[in-house]
């Protein structure tokens, strides 16, 4: 009796640690997220207009890539509805052909529609080859438009990636039920 009662107190406890490492992570993507969306609306007036008549969109805001012929991206971000953060993204990338070198970016996708939002809520949502992002320059965001409910933008923040491959991303999104909503 005493081993099963010391048993279930070091998985309560093991549990609870956990739980309070991934709210930690989630936080600091929380916050990562909302710097990258003030220092995008700062330096690209453009965005506003995406960011107040979006149905949702989801920001990474570090999302790491790199190849040398295969290649390969990660990151987390959260999804926003209504200004609102209401869960937690990740994104995988494999892709292979003519490409070299590593870099970080930030990349926000919106959905323009309810029906595109859910999709990605669904986990049914993915990018396939054809899909390219627009890369945030000045006044670039201005001109951008949806393309089947969903528009991409990405900002190179550091390092050298010369890309000219096939692949695809995968998103896998997780409702926020720990984690006070902003």
């Amino acid at each position: 009796m005493k081993m099963t009662k010391s048993i279930l107190i070091a998985a309560t406890f093991l549990f609870t640690l956990g739980a309070s490492a991934q709210d930690k992570d989630d936080q600091r993507v929380m916050a990562d997220a909302e710097n990258a969306k003030a220092k995008l609306q700062q330096s690209n007036k453009g965005l506003d207009m995406f960011f107040d008549n979006a149905s949702g969109y989801v920001i990474f805001p570090n999302v790491g890539e790199g190849g040398l012929i295969v290649g390969g991206a990660s990151g987390n971000g959260v999804l926003y509805e209504n200004g609102k953060a209401v869960g937690m993204a990740d994104l995988k990338k494999l892709d292979i052909g003519l490409q070299a070198g590593g870099q970080a970016l930030t990349e926000i996708i919106f959905f323009e529609t309810e029906d595109a939002l859910e999709r990605f809520k669904q986990d049914k949502f993915e990018f396939s080859a054809e899909a390219t992002a627009v890369v945030l320059k000045k006044g670039v965001a201005a001109n951008a438009s949806y393309d089947d409910g969903v528009v991409v933008f990405a900002k190179p923040k550091k390092g050298l990636m010369a890309d000219l491959s096939v692949g695809g991303q995968k998103f896998n999104y997780t409702e926020m039920k720990n984690i006070t909503k902003k």
